[in-house]
């Protein structure tokens, strides 16, 4: 069933118990496909800077978010992070098209200068999640980044642990992009929430790799695929199916947007961006030159508070900037929210955010 939601030729299922280890998981599978196929000295990921793709030490090394690193720094893989897509605050100061997707093709760059010998896959998040509050690439920064990969013999591995299973209004965020990884890392709304339960979908050249030499992968979570999380799984994707959410969750996000738009009236609201029902929106001091707020004033969390308040959850994020700086939340609703929820949501947001600027 997981299978054949998924894009392309990802046709083969690992199960995991969350998105720690299907990440993990991911990573070790490019490890030892590399050596299935005769490039043993691959084992390099690249990742991208304010990322996050777990918390188990190989998840943690590819994520790049410095303070979630900071205390296994001395633990953790030297793994590459090259810079974000994140045009509303672009670290190359370039606009897109101009451009020329330079974020992207940074990966070549990177891969060069590691070695293309070296390099076992690129990892990324479709939509940035926590890290960086729902940046959204443009429409030509998937099919460069797959090219890439090709030329050097690298996988690519989508982090969908957020985004999977119709959170942006597609089954797999990558579908947006009409591109096709190697691997999909899912967890979360796989079961629903029910069981802990996440999953990695591999691709047929993959799979191919240890059908032909008849090896096994060398790995094993004790709980993997156990049969009440993979049968909660298989009932929340039959309620999927049958009560059209994916199609809901990109319907609902459209008007959701829409309304959020009336927002940009606050001084403080920057950008507001996502896909489906996945948003983000980054909080700044001054929109002259979008200025963050100091770290100190902790913008978003106190945001945070002042919507729990009001009735409304939000996910409040830091760091979106450099690391350190840079304030954003995410709003991220249940498929089956209304329009008149939807309405809701701006409602108390806008008190909120009025609240919050006499705080600030």
């Amino acid at each position: 069933k997981l299978a054949a939601m998924a894009p392309g030729d990802l046709n083969h299922v690992n199960f995991t118990s969350g998105g720690s280890e299907s990440v993990e998981t991911a990573i070790k599978l490019a490890r030892q496909y590399h050596l299935e196929t005769g490039n043993d000295k691959k084992w390099r990921i690249i990742a991208r800077k304010q990322s996050y793709h777990g918390a188990t030490l190989g998840a943690l090394a590819a994520t790049g978010m410095a303070k979630r690193r900071e205390a296994c720094r001395p633990l953790l893989a030297d793994f590459p992070h090259i810079n974000p897509c994140y045009c509303f605050r672009c670290p190359y100061n370039q606009t897109h098209p101009d451009c020329n997707v330079r974020c992207a093709r940074e990966l070549e760059h990177a891969i060069l200068t590691a070695g293309p010998e070296t390099v076992s896959a690129f990892i990324a998040e479709p939509v940035v999640g926590s890290a960086c509050g729902a940046t959204v690439p443009p429409d030509d920064y998937f099919p460069v980044i797959r090219k890439i990969c090709d030329t050097y013999n690298v996988l690519f591995i989508a982090d969908e642990v957020i985004t999977g299973m119709g959170r942006t209004g597609k089954n797999f965020a990558m579908e947006h992009w009409h591109t096709t990884p190697d691997m999909i890392a899912v967890a979360k709304s796989l079961s629903g929430g029910y069981s802990p339960l996440g999953a990695v979908i591999v691709s047929d050249k993959i799979r191919s790799a240890f059908y032909k030499e008849k090896r096994l992968f060398e790995h094993i979570f004790t709980y993997a695929a156990n049969p009440i999380s993979t049968t909660a799984a298989l009932k929340v994707l039959e309620i999927m199916d049958a009560e059209n959410l994916v199609e809901r969750a990109r319907d609902m996000g459209r008007y959701l947007f829409k309304q959020m738009a009336a927002l940009t009236t606050h001084a403080m609201v920057g950008d507001i961006r996502g896909k489906g029902l996945l948003m983000g929106i980054e909080l700044v001091q001054d929109k002259n030159g979008n200025l963050p707020f100091d770290p100190g004033v902790a913008a978003g969390k106190k945001l945070g508070r002042i919507a729990l308040e009001k009735g409304l959850v939000i996910y409040p994020g830091s760091g979106s900037v450099d690391g350190v700086s840079g304030d954003h939340f995410l709003i991220c609703p249940p498929f089956i929210i209304t329009k008149d929820q939807c309405d809701t949501i701006v409602e108390r947001l806008d008190a909120s955010l009025g609240e919050l600027s006499k705080q600030v």
